[in-house]
């Protein structure tokens, strides 16, 4: 605050040591005080360029002197301080020239005014009777000059300009400067100022500092004070106090208020109860809200626009299409005519819905009404088809807008960005966001957020911290969103000692008070089995003072018992509600399945019991663990009967909970039963995965007979159901081990032929299998076919191969493989 103030108590302290004149000028203001063509006056100005200039001005008039080549020379050498100094010296007389002079400067020659300057040119307009010019004019100052120079402003405004003409217009104007500039601290700095000196603040200003403080009781405070002054109030003043109201959700003290001003001259208004009526719809109380609209007919009032609109607008996001149209088609009949706002709120309560034949219906309505769509409009039409996963659509209106001459902002871009990133669209993503810099759109916090999480998701990590320092070079700071979407994507890629470089640079910054980047940190540890950094940042949580969540300790929870430390696990609970933290179902379905783990069924039922006492109901997740531990303990009955037991409590059973359960059944040797669970997941519509089938073909190889798993395998080729390779490797491991080499090789082109990629080791298995019953010639021959299709034979495969050779007799082949391994070293 001294840095600014300081400088100009010298300067001023300068001015007034020059010369005589301009400390009558400053302290004592009239129309008497000196003219411009007084010798005295022009002496006020002590270089020769300022001399110059009033000599100008004078002589030729402001138009054609300012205009001018010699001026333009001037120009470049004035220094604040005589720019002050020449508009003390034409304010009087010649205010024209020092308006066009003083506006010339700062528009063509960017000219950075002192804050003399400023209360010089504001007390002009104030005396033209401009008192919006002169709000203006401060408003441009109080920008410049920043929050918290309230006291450096009025230290100025006090002792330099004390008795000038309309010193207390320019005093309440700059107070309003403040407020409408929402600088509302100095802006109350202001007024007790004013208050010291006597001031009156005008019901303008009183009434911006209402709007601004709205949201606090503080309002109270201003509004004592305009009736303890005896200012007369507007018609802005009671509506601002019941939109206040509403806003601290104190909805009865403002029906109530607006009760009270009944009879009184400034009443109840239009805008009074629009603002009720808004107050009540975002409490989520729309019946209450009609039952005000209703209350304006019998006050005698006519609902506007706005009116009908808020209702419109509640009624749409609470889905009642029909009541709005039923609303709409009111509106028409009582003389209001609809506008843009309401046809595009109509138009989103179809968006909503997901009706965008209907979106279009309004959208026609208004063209007939003879409203054109706005850029609202479209942004609102492009978010419904891209919502519908229709983004070619988007880019056609995208291209209308574009013809109409409708410049598209940064919210639609942002919107047609979302969607190409949630069709894994991102080439196109990435081009539209060069586009929209392109065109001189700068992308904000939530356009970077947008793409910078997609190209995590997509494992683009490298890409996506591109863009993080481009977002930081253009002075965009990322919030916990983007954070979180980076150490995601570096841990997702493996990179967690990056991740964790990368978090800690956080922890010396804000961003990393948020709870949600430590659970990331202690999930990744967990899930690695590194719980020892996982309770490190733990207690870090706790030394900053940051309050654990429940994914907090689901996440330790999980780790211990990766670990085989339950009794660590467990004593979390206790731990979770010294924090008012309730477990949910993820806690105990983790610490369930760490007992699964360790076979210790007790320990899992006490759980689960614990669990349905505290009224936390189980999840299909946490049955399909107690099928788990049912079926390692042999206990397959008990699991098929709390399978049919999930059904009767509402829950389905999942691909991985049957699985579970035939693979068990399979193990068992009752091929039987896991083909009837097989089709109870039919009769229940849910379709059977490729583990499914994987665990049944092996189930058939190694247990059951292997030509019905040849026969199932066709089945389900004939039937178009996805396989994966395990099926076929499994089949033709099982078909090598028994010496069937021609059926081998029929399912191992088939596999070739559905694009499985081939590897060594497939080779390697059916070759280890072939040798092992002497079945040389055919080994080879796989062994030949491997190399034709340009898989190089590692060692393990070569001496399996030589092994056999030499058992076999055959010297020859024996050396040909010799001599390849050592070609290939």
């Amino acid at each position: 605050m001294l840095n600014h103030i300081l400088p100009w108590r010298s300067l001023l302290r300068k001015s007034l040591n020059l010369c005589p004149i301009t400390s009558l000028v400053f302290t004592k203001h009239s129309v008497s005080a000196a003219k411009p063509h007084d010798e005295s006056a022009d002496a006020s100005i002590p270089d020769d360029a300022g001399h110059q200039i009033l000599i100008g001005l004078r002589n030729f008039g402001a138009s054609k002197f300012l205009s001018g080549h010699h001026f333009r020379t001037l120009a470049s050498v004035l220094n604040p301080h005589q720019v002050d100094q020449i508009l003390l010296s034409l304010e009087v007389d010649n205010s024209d020239s020092a308006l066009v002079f003083f506006y010339l400067l700062r528009n063509e020659y960017e000219f950075r005014h002192s804050r003399v300057s400023f209360f010089i040119v504001s007390h002009v307009f104030a005396r033209k009777g401009q008192f919006k010019e002169s709000r203006r004019v401060l408003e441009q100052m109080v920008e410049e000059e920043g929050s918290g120079s309230a006291a450096s402003l009025c230290e100025l405004l006090c002792n330099s300009f004390r008795d000038w003409d309309l010193n207390n217009a320019v005093w309440d104007m700059l107070a309003l400067a403040y407020s409408r500039s929402e600088m509302v601290h100095d802006a109350l700095f202001v007024l007790a100022k004013m208050k010291v000196r006597h001031l009156q603040v005008s019901i303008a200003t009183y009434n911006s500092l209402l709007y601004n403080l709205r949201h606090t009781d503080m309002m109270w405070d201003i509004y004592d004070e305009i009736k303890g002054n005896g200012i007369q109030q507007n018609k802005y003043t009671n509506p601002i106090l019941i939109d206040g109201l509403c806003r601290q959700s104190k909805l009865q003290d403002a029906v109530t208020f607006l009760r009270e001003t009944k009879g009184k001259e400034f009443g109840p208004s239009v805008v009074s109860v629009n603002a009720l009526i808004s107050g009540f719809c975002k409490m989520g109380s729309v019946d209450v809200a009609k039952s005000f609209f209703c209350m304006m007919l019998k006050y005698g009032l006519l609902p506007d626009v706005y009116s009908y609109n808020i209702l419109l607008h509640w009624l749409c996001v609470a889905c009642s299409m029909e009541e709005a149209l039923e609303f709409t088609n009111d509106m028409e009949k009582h003389g209001v005519e609809p506008d843009t706002v309401t046809y595009n709120i109509l138009v989103n309560g179809f968006r909503i819905l997901g009706l965008m034949s209907g979106a279009w219906k309004v959208v026609q309505t208004m063209l007939l009404n003879g409203l054109n769509p706005d850029l609202v409009t479209y942004t609102i039409l492009i978010c419904g088809h891209c919502q519908m996963g229709n983004i070619e659509e988007s880019f056609k209106l995208k291209e209308k807008m574009l013809s109409q001459g409708l410049k598209l902002n940064i919210v639609t871009y942002t919107v047609l960005l979302s969607s190409l990133c949630k069709s894994g669209r991102i080439h196109e993503a990435v081009l539209l966001f060069h586009e929209m810099e392109y065109i001189g759109l700068k992308p904000d916090l939530l356009t970077y957020s947008v793409l910078i999480r997609c190209l995590c998701k997509l494992g683009a990590v490298g890409a996506a911290i591109l863009l993080y320092e481009d977002m930081f070079s253009n002075r965009i700071y990322p919030n916990s969103f983007v954070c979180s979407a980076i150490i995601s994507g570096l841990c997702e890629k493996g990179a967690i000692s990056e991740a964790r470089m990368y978090f800690d640079s956080l922890t010396k910054s804000d961003v990393a008070e948020d709870i949600v980047l430590y659970n990331i940190m202690i999930d990744r540890y967990a899930k690695l089995g590194n719980i020892g950094e996982a309770v490190q940042l733990y207690k870090q949580i706790i030394e900053k003072g940051i309050s654990p969540t429940i994914v907090t300790f689901n996440s330790l929870i999980y780790g211990f018992c990766k670990k085989r430390k339950l009794a660590e696990a467990a004593q979390l609970l206790d731990t979770i509600k010294l924090y008012g933290l309730v477990p949910t179902s993820v806690t105990y379905t983790t610490l369930m399945n760490g007992y699964c783990e360790e076979g210790d069924m007790h320990g899992m039922f006490c759980m689960l019991h614990e669990m349905k006492a505290k009224s936390i109901e189980p999840t299909q997740i946490t049955y399909t663990v107690v099928v788990k531990g049912l079926c390692k303990k042999g206990r397959l009955h008990e699991s098929v009967r709390l399978l049919n037991d999930m059904y009767a409590e509402g829950l389905f059973p999942d691909q991985i909970t049957y699985n579970t359960v035939i693979q068990c059944f399979c193990k068992a040797h009752d091929l039987q039963k896991a083909f009837q669970l097989h089709d109870q997941m039919l009769q229940h519509s849910l379709q059977p995965s490729p583990v499914t089938y994987n665990v049944l073909i092996n189930g058939l190889c190694v247990y059951g007979n292997l030509k019905v798993a040849d026969r199932l395998l066709v089945t389900l080729q004939g039937q178009s159901i996805r396989l994966t390779k395990v099926a076929y490797t499994t089949i033709i491991k099982a078909h090598c081990a028994k010496g069937d080499v021609h059926n081998a090789l029929v399912f191992f082109h088939q596999m070739v032929e559905r694009g499985f990629e081939v590897s060594i080791r497939d080779y390697s298995s059916v070759i280890n299998r072939l040798c092992k019953r002497n079945l040389i010639a055919e080994a080879k021959f796989f062994f030949c076919m491997m190399l034709a299709h340009g898989i190089s034979p590692d060692q393990d495969i070569c001496l399996v191969m030589l092994n056999a050779f030499h058992r076999s007799g055959d010297p020859i082949s024996a050396s040909e493989i010799f001599a390849m391994m050592i070609k290939c070293g």
